[in-house]
């Protein structure tokens, strides 16, 4: 078994946990999500690190993959629409797009892209008004739950 990340530090909000593959029957899998301290570029870009971990470490992909096993897409794929779906207007956009950048830790074999740690580098802009509405901590919080029903929604079966 390769060595996993620690913990990146402390996280910017209180840790939260949420259960993998959690079903009717099925307690889940605990695991806590956290998040680095947010900072913001000079062109407004909202960037943080978010995690998921339990007493060993940084989890692997893998772990919030199906129980049958991981998708032929890339975690990102599987994860990244949900991600922003579940901050579908509270994102700026530009020329039709989405101004949110999500990138995993690098995998040590990319051909096995979900055998890597589950760290992910986030950069958004906020919609401007709901940026200049909402405290900094309820858009941190927003991103933190994204990130929790992004992970969540890589378990289920396609």
């Amino acid at each position: 078994m390769a060595v996993r990340l620690p913990v990146p530090g402390p996280s910017f909000l209180r840790e939260r946990t949420i259960r993998l593959h959690a079903g009717p029957s099925d307690p889940g899998d605990p695991v806590a999500i956290g998040m680095g301290r947010p900072s913001e570029t000079d062109d407004g870009w909202w960037m943080t690190h978010l995690w998921a971990f339990d007493d060993a470490g940084i989890i692997d992909t893998s772990r919030v993959a199906p129980r049958a096993g991981p998708p032929p897409a890339p975690p990102l794929t599987v994860m990244g629409p949900v991600f922003a779906g579940a901050l579908a207007g509270l994102i700026g956009e530009e020329h039709g797009r989405q101004l949110v950048r999500l990138k995993l830790h690098p995998a040590a074999d990319e051909t096995q892209p979900w055998e890597r740690p589950l760290i992910v580098q986030l950069a958004i802009r906020w919609d401007p008004v709901r940026a200049a509405t909402m405290r900094p901590n309820a858009l941190a919080t927003e991103a933190l739950e994204a990130f929790a029903r992004a992970i969540q929604a890589a378990g289920r079966p396609g």
